[in-house]
């Protein structure tokens, strides 16, 4: 399974949504980073994404984006393939 990271805050109904689809999705682990204790966590993520709301998904090498592109890719069929990449 590819590896999930997503950057987060510690109250954001979206990042809860978020992290709810992954794990129904299989997801046993999700390495959060906290950018509301890490402000240069926060330059770090709108640097890679160019936004600055919370969740923004990585799996893997992609940026997925945030909790609606989630949900979107999903409903697309597109998330089970990135999160169980062939090998």
């Amino acid at each position: 399974m590819s590896k999930v990271v997503m950057y987060t805050t510690q109250v954001c109904p979206f990042c809860v949504r978020a992290k709810a689809l992954l794990k129904q999705r299989g997801v046993a682990s999700i390495d959060e980073i906290r950018v509301d204790m890490d402000p240069s966590a926060r330059d770090r993520m709108v640097e890679l994404t160019g936004r600055r709301t919370v969740p923004q998904i990585f799996i893997g090498d992609t940026h997925v984006g945030g909790c609606d592109d989630l949900f979107a890719l999903d409903q697309r069929g597109g998330l089970m393939p990135l999160l169980n990449p062939a090998t």
